[in-house]
């Protein structure tokens, strides 16, 4: 029996997902982040996350305006951006968006989940993230709208007093006049590749209700309910491929500076870390048991096995048993850049324990194992029942330090028409 997909999926199951995916990002980075800091120490850590982000966020930013229809150099334009970004989780990052007018705005968070994390590590800490960090990937994040876009603190992190709110305040602006900001660095090592170069859909929206577009002006009040069922599957595809250019990007950036294997290595872990809870929070937002139908819709769901037409993944239940089925696919076949998959191909021990991982996620009791591959297929596994209750792995408990982990969204619902 094949798996529910994303296809079979209702439109406020849809919207849940998107905002999953998203935050599923900053579990991403929680995840590797404490191993580049135990590795390199807290300003390397700095110096690899910007060309990380650099090195995506410029792509994806474009992908996402060409589909929902709304590129313009404009600070609506860059605002919409900020809304769908996997750097900017809904209600975790809660950005606060204002427009003033097509070259002026303002925004600030009233609650940053990413400073919650970080202020408990003390004040060298928060400054990497909010000025070290922040002001090159901003930037880089603004460029995708115009190149003189740039963004720029009216206050930020470390909070004086400890409790202000709200957590930091910016502006935005676009400036003609200004010197243009160049294509980053990173961002053309990462553009030449098969997941940037995917296709963007068309949203063939019909007589479904919700938005297919996002051509009306920005909604700081935006729910991902607005949207229409065909816009927010396809939208979900983008949010998967932003994962994937992100993985790449955060590999190449610790290879070019250090090597091959400690990236390898980094990225391996960050991939276990991240799909643990990825999988229980999937399993909880849809409230699904721990039965085989239940493990195979996560496994299906799972943003590390998406896009399909990137990720060559089949997911099937046979009898008790849940079998996993890799076959050749662009994911595979990156030419010079590597990713989860590529790496679970090249190394099945060590990365296999993220599949131990994604299914532990879902019930404690499960771990995976080999399976025959069939119809070509590279690879392929089975899950495996224990009879006691697997701990937890190390890299899940590393990365439950986010308060990501047990995040819970708000009432976000809107009403359907």
């Amino acid at each position: 029996m094949t798996a529910r997909t994303i296809a079979g999926l209702e439109r406020g199951e849809l919207a849940q997902l998107v905002r999953e995916w998203l935050l599923a990002g900053q579990l991403m980075d929680r995840a590797a982040m404490p191993h580049v800091i135990g590795a390199f120490g807290r300003d390397e850590m700095g110096d690899i996350a910007i060309d990380e982000w650099m090195g995506a966020s410029p792509i994806y930013t474009r992908r996402v305006q060409q589909l929902l229809g709304y590129a313009g150099d404009t600070v609506d334009t860059l605002f919409k951006g900020l809304q769908l970004d996997i750097g900017a989780p809904p209600e975790f990052m809660d950005f606060r968006l204002k427009v003033i007018d097509a070259h002026h705005g303002e925004f600030w968070l009233d609650h940053c989940g990413a400073l919650m994390d970080v202020e408990p590590m003390g004040d060298d800490y928060v400054r990497t993230m909010c000025h070290t960090i922040e002001d090159p990937t901003f930037d880089a994040t603004a460029m995708a709208t115009s190149p003189y876009a740039r963004i720029r603190p009216i206050h930020r992190p470390p909070r004086a007093p400890a409790d202000r709110h709200p957590h930091c305040h910016w502006t935005a602006t676009i400036d003609p006049s200004r010197e243009p900001l160049p294509e980053p660095e990173p961002a053309l090592h990462v553009a030449p590749t098969l997941a940037a170069n995917l296709p963007v859909a068309t949203v063939d929206g019909g007589d479904e209700p919700g938005w297919h577009d996002y051509t009306a002006p920005m909604d700081p009040d935006l729910r991902m309910e607005c949207f229409s069922a065909p816009a927010l599957r396809e939208l979900l595809r983008e949010v998967a491929i932003q994962s994937q250019l992100l993985v790449m990007s955060l590999h190449l950036a610790i290879e070019r500076r250090h090597d091959r294997a400690t990236a390898d290595s980094i990225v391996a872990r960050q991939f276990t870390g991240s799909a643990g809870l990825t999988s229980q929070r999937l399993r909880d937002v849809f409230g699904l048991d721990d039965s085989p139908e239940a493990v195979a819709r996560v496994l299906e769901l799972h943003p590390a096995f998406q896009p399909r037409d990137y990720v060559g993944v089949s997911i099937d239940v046979v009898g008790a048993v849940v079998r996993l089925g890799l076959s050749p696919c662009p994911a595979l076949d990156e030419p010079d850049r590597v990713n989860w998959l590529s790496l679970l191909v090249a190394d099945p021990g060590r990365v296999g324990a993220a599949l131990d991982s994604m299914v532990w996620g879902i019930d404690p009791h499960l771990q995976v194992e080999p399976a025959e591959p069939v119809d070509g297929e590279v690879m392929a596994w089975r899950t495996v029942r224990q009879d006691h209750r697997v701990a937890e792995p190390r890299d899940v408990a590393l990365t439950r330090f986010s308060t990501g982990a047990e995040f819970r969204f708000s009432e976000t619902s809107v009403e359907l028409g």
